[in-house]
């Protein structure tokens, strides 16, 4: 169960079950080789560390059920997007968020946090972020990946970033985005599988609450109807009609003192979860 906490400062036509198999290999493995060159100033330990992650991912079967999010978003020092602190309380706190591109995807299925449907999100974004795109460009991994529901209107493809799983709004469907890398600007390459859109998410102000924990759907409607009681009662940021609610997920590395001189990092699973205000 997670804990909450006060935040913190196309698939291709199938050919053979042989050929599948490889395909998959080979491309979980170029996520490896594309993590392993931004993997700098990481002791050994942690590349081990790492490595054993990512195993378990190339080679689901010898482990226990483990998948590519939680290794990827083990991997520190990587970019993420900008923000200002407007407002802080020991509930929730106020973020103007800056601009940022995003690739993002539609989920399959009506649950926004089921292992089947999350994992085939993440790879097909994965899939144009290391090459299957019409630069055939491997770009930088950014964080947090974003889930969040969408809306029945539909909505422009304009290009944005990190990763995030939203809901649409009347339907059971849910978006997957992950956040670009900054120095591309509006200048990304186009992504060669139809079911990625490139958009822009503008500057916006957001509530935001972090806890820890294994995400369900249940937890985020649970803490959705607990934020939005509690901000009825600020006096400065009031809910914009219409807000949806965001899940912003990452794992960061903590460094803590162990005896005298001696350091120790481990990994604490952090979910952002905002709700967008006007």
């Amino acid at each position: 169960m997670a804990t909450e906490r006060p935040p913190s400062s196309v698939v291709p036509k199938r050919r053979t079950a042989a050929a599948n198999n490889t395909s998959a290999i080979e491309a979980r493995l170029s996520l490896v080789f594309a993590l392993a060159s931004q993997t700098t100033s990481v002791s050994q330990r942690l590349l081990a560390d790492l490595a054993t992650e990512t195993a378990k991912y190339v080679f689901p079967r010898r482990f226990e059920s483990r998948n590519l999010e939680e290794a990827l978003m083990s991997v520190p020092d990587l970019e993420t997007v900008n923000f200002k602190v407007l407002s802080r309380n020991d509930q929730y706190e106020i973020r103007e968020i800056e601009p940022y591109f995003v690739a993002e995807t539609t989920m399959p299925g009506k649950y926004g946090f089921d292992l089947n449907g999350s994992s085939q999100s993440f790879n097909v974004l994965a899939e144009y972020l290391f090459g299957k795109n019409t630069a055939n460009e491997s770009m930088e991994m950014t964080t947090p990946v974003l889930t969040r529901k969408t809306q029945s209107g539909g909505e422009s493809m304009d290009m944005t970033t990190p990763v995030i799983t939203r809901r649409m709004e009347d339907q059971d469907k849910w978006k997957m985005s992950f956040v670009m890398p900054s120095k591309y600007g509006s200048n990304l390459p186009l992504p060669k599988n139809s079911a990625v859109a490139i958009k822009e998410v503008p500057a916006r102000t957001v509530a935001v609450v972090a806890f820890s924990g294994f995400v369900t759907d249940e937890d985020v409607m649970r803490r959705e109807l607990k934020l939005r009681d509690t901000l009825k009662n600020d006096s400065q940021f009031k809910v914009k009609s219409g807000a949806l609610v965001e899940v912003a997920q990452l794992n960061k590395i903590i460094d803590q003192q162990v005896g005298s001189g001696n350091t120790a990092a481990y990994q604490s699973t952090e979910c952002i979860w905002a709700l967008i205000y006007s």
